[in-house]
């Protein structure tokens, strides 16, 4: 897909469907639209206790946008299992793009000053797409993911797409809708005013777990 651009990426997203690519250094795009869509619902994440009791250490440290191009460029790099990615040079520079608009967001997850986990996506309106993840130690991008939960609730979204269902996504409540049933929810989310940044810069663990576990 040639001549494809930022504005064409908010698009497409406005529209149920988002881009990938085959490889790594391959700089096509192709655009995907799943017949059954998983979502994370917000008012019923699943926390373990023992995923519980490392949010509530702060032995992770959270923060918000400090450091995107490095999340990104790590949900991109090869790992055990997974030598290749759909996170392709032109996706990434077009993510960037929306970074510096304020579209696109990043949670990251950090201890002693490094960077070890963290996760990324795109927000319009009352929707937030989760794209990528990654996870350079125990338990690094399952907190980052609480943490995203948190600030999706206070910020007033009400769709958190998770793209594809896997054991990973179901294990915290995600569950696969239908297409039609994706695109309602979708419309309705897109009309929404909400505030990525609704919560601080810094959020304690334990605050952020009384902000998932709040009634809607």
């Amino acid at each position: 897909m040639l001549g494809f651009n930022a504005d064409d990426l908010i698009e497409c997203y406005r529209q149920g469907v988002f881009p990938m690519a085959d490889a790594r250094h391959d700089e096509k795009v192709f655009l995907v639209e799943p017949a059954r869509r998983g979502i994370i619902p917000l008012d019923a994440l699943k926390i373990s206790r023992r995923l519980a009791r490392t949010v509530r250490s702060d032995r992770l440290e959270c923060r918000v946008d400090t450091a995107f191009a490095e999340v990104i460029e790590l949900c991109a790099a090869p790992r055990p299992g997974r030598m290749e990615t759909w996170i392709n040079r032109t996706i990434e520079t077009l993510c960037l793009e929306l970074f510096a608009r304020g579209r696109a967001h990043s949670v990251e997850t950090w201890r002693e000053g490094r960077l070890v986990g963290g996760l990324y996506g795109i927000a319009l309106g009352g929707a937030f797409f989760g794209e990528s993840m990654f996870s350079l130690e125990r338990d690094a991008s399952k907190v980052a993911l609480v943490h995203l939960v948190a600030r999706l609730r206070a910020g007033g979204f009400s769709l958190l797409d998770a793209q594809f269902m896997t054991d990973h996504l179901q294990s915290f409540g995600a569950v696969e809708i239908s297409k039609l049933d994706y695109r309602r929810r979708l419309a309705a989310a897109l009309t929404r005013s909400a505030d990525f940044h609704a919560l601080p810069a810094y959020v304690a663990g334990v605050a952020a777990l009384q902000e998932t576990s709040q009634a809607s």
